[in-house]
């Protein structure tokens, strides 16, 4: 599965993270250490007494409360409706938070938009007794984007009942925003299609070459957060770049709440209490925000910084990548046979580069009726540090002209 196989290949090379002499440009993870302006990173938390024992299966009431109040604040003042601790669900990781949802969905049939994140292959070929997935192609004039008529006409063909998919989108970099996001919400309502939204680069926002002032949510187009059918997924990830805590959560309405927890007793008993409490600090106003805008700072640099390094070396990007941290490079243009997917992926490791190639966003559960047509993209990540990212595009510039 995607970033997995890409980390098992090079392994078999030498490879292991966080080793100084790979340029890892494939990792779905973001720099974990300090950033300039940022927010001290947390390096020890207290364990209370009561951490040691079984925690609430949707999570603590400290941590869902904390959550609801971040979204209210970022994106719902001033509306009627307001998110409450009845509103979330904490999971161990977002993966989970997606089996969680998956389990509760009955026989329905789910939309889904290629190219988008891998894992969610294996959750529909998993559930496809039950759950029939039905895939939306996308148009590469427009950076693979779905837009809001597109979704509205693929629900009235397909008859879907629901909808999965990547916001801002892993592997494109799209960001669907502003009306167009308001557009979404307003018709996943309309025809009662739950709008299932994973947004876990939803901090990653970037606009004219630098980064954005706020981060993007649907939450802020939501009507009545217990009747309109939007669920949304995030965690501590990528925002907040804390990976290996594994914390997500799920937004949305509190009777599907209730359900995802009756699912938690059967799948997983429940998140970590102490992770729980050592991640209240991370929701201060004042924190967040400090942290938020470095990070769009830093990686919005970062993502200049790697846009010219592959255009300069005959690969094309779409102008319309503002989100996540990672470019969809088209190398149909390098000289044969670099200009596929796999072939660069493996020249790229004999010399210590991780890259992630396209195909493996082609999302078909059962690998039934795939495509190829993304065997000519690339997806680079810009996650690694700025030494590393820099070390990596010059190594990278240096054996692309050396085999031109």
């Amino acid at each position: 599965m995607g970033v997995i196989w890409v980390m098992e290949q090079a392994s078999q090379l030498g490879f292991v993270n966080g080793a100084p002499d790979w340029a890892n440009l494939g990792q779905g993870e973001p720099e974990v250490g300090p950033l300039a302006g940022g927010c001290p990173r947390i390096d020890a938390f207290k364990i209370a007494n009561d951490d040691d024992r079984y925690g609430p299966l949707n999570g603590t009431e400290a941590l869902r409360t904390t959550i609801s109040d971040y979204y209210n604040r970022l994106y719902r003042k001033g509306k009627r409706s307001q998110y409450s601790a009845e509103n979330v669900s904490i999971a161990m990781g977002g993966r989970l938070a997606l089996t969680r949802i998956f389990n509760i969905l009955g026989a329905i049939k789910l939309g889904y938009k290629i190219p988008d994140y891998p894992a969610y292959q294996d959750m529909m070929q998993f559930m496809s007794e039950r759950v029939q997935s039905v895939c939306i192609p996308t148009d590469q004039a427009n950076n693979h984007a779905l837009l809001a008529s597109e979704f509205e006409h693929a629900i009235k063909r397909e008859g879907l009942n629901a909808f999965l998919m990547s916001n801002p989108c892993n592997p494109t970099g799209h960001v669907i925003q502003g009306a167009e996001l308001k557009a979404f919400v307003a018709l996943a309502q309309n025809y009662d299609c739950a709008l299932i939204l994973d947004e876990f680069y939803s901090h990653y926002i970037y606009q004219n070459g630098q980064g954005a002032s706020a981060p993007v949510s649907s939450a802020a187009y939501v009507e009545e957060v217990n009747e309109d059918p939007v669920l949304i997924v995030d965690g501590l990830t990528k925002s907040f770049r804390y990976p290996g805590w594994r914390l997500a959560w799920i937004l949305g309405p509190a009777a599907v709440i209730a359900d995802l927890g009756n699912a938690a007793s059967a799948i997983d008993g429940g998140p970590s209490v102490p992770m729980q409490r050592a991640a209240l600090p991370l929701f201060e106003p004042a924190h967040l925000a400090q942290e938020s805008q470095a990070l769009r700072a830093t990686f919005s640099r970062k993502q200049n910084r790697m846009r010219a390094a592959l255009l300069e070396n005959g690969m094309s990007i779409s102008e319309d990548s503002h989100g996540t941290f990672y470019l969809w490079a088209d190398i149909s243009q390098l000289p044969p046979p670099l200009n596929h997917a796999q072939a660069f992926f493996h020249a790229a490791l004999k010399h210590k580069i991780i890259t992630v190639p396209g195909y493996m966003f082609d999302i078909r559960p059962a690998h039934k009726h795939k495509t190829f047509e993304f065997n000519h993209f690339i997806r680079f990540s810009f996650g690694p540090s700025e030494d590393n990212l820099s070390a990596g595009l010059e190594r990278m510039r240096g054996f692309l002209q050396g085999l031109a």
